[in-house]
């Protein structure tokens, strides 16, 4: 059976479905506003990988890290998954905070997490990736696979073409980034495909407390917009 954005994207798909499909999505980002809109205020999202466990040193760091965000009076928006989404979430639930995941539907079943206070599942990735830049002030992002570096580099255009501002990106784990920031500084930013000032989009720290206090600032900023 296929998932609805499978269909969605098909090659053969009946365009005569296209209006059903159409009053779907208008359905599902609808609903996501009716969740989010006066219930999320100041709110920070995070991503990382859905597979390390509460053993794994990077679990702790996701923990603390949304307990820190709590703590500064940010909600915590995540994936709503397992691993380091859970963390996340976990420790702002500990901390009295708003936590919220943003669950999607996928082949294999990913259940949310325990630590939530408002949830939804996605069938489309699009809508869901709508309310993650709609409702937070900053994305924060831990080592993870392919869906954390969709989301980081979604931010990244978005900030880069000026389709939103004084958004900061910032990477938790300067040795886990470090490969990749010197890939860009060598093969994009030098060889021209990317201008000088990009790569300062992006904030590289083992520093939670910096992570959370440049949300902050990033936040007082978007409000004088």
């Amino acid at each position: 059976m296929k998932m609805t954005d499978e269909e969605l994207l098909a090659v053969l798909a009946d365009p005569a479905e296209d209006a059903a499909r159409m009053e779907r999505i208008r359905t599902e980002i609808d609903a996501g506003f009716r969740l989010l809109s006066g219930r999320v205020g100041k709110a920070v999202a995070v991503f990382g990988s859905s597979r390390p466990t509460p053993v794994d040193p990077l679990y702790l760091t996701a923990r603390q890290l949304g307990s820190r965000f709590a703590e500064t009076g940010f909600a915590v928006i995540t994936g709503g998954g397992p691993g380091l989404m859970e963390a996340a979430n976990r420790g702002a639930t500990e901390a009295g905070g708003l936590s919220v995941g943003l669950g999607i539907e996928l082949p294999l079943e990913q259940p949310l997490n325990p630590y939530l206070n408002l949830s939804m599942t996605f069938r489309y990735f699009f809508a869901r990736k709508i309310m993650f830049v709609k409702y937070s002030s900053a994305f924060v992002v831990l080592p993870g696979g392919f869906g954390t570096l969709d989301e980081l580099f979604e931010a990244l255009t978005l900030l880069q073409t000026g389709k939103i501002h004084e958004f900061p990106v910032v990477l938790i784990g300067t040795g886990h980034w470090s490969g990749l920031m010197s890939w860009m500084q060598k093969r994009l930013q030098d060889q021209g495909f990317i201008a000088p000032d990009d790569i300062r989009l992006l904030k590289v720290t083992d520093d939670l407390d910096e992570a959370a206090e440049l949300a902050h600032q990033c936040h007082l900023r978007q409000l004088a917009l």
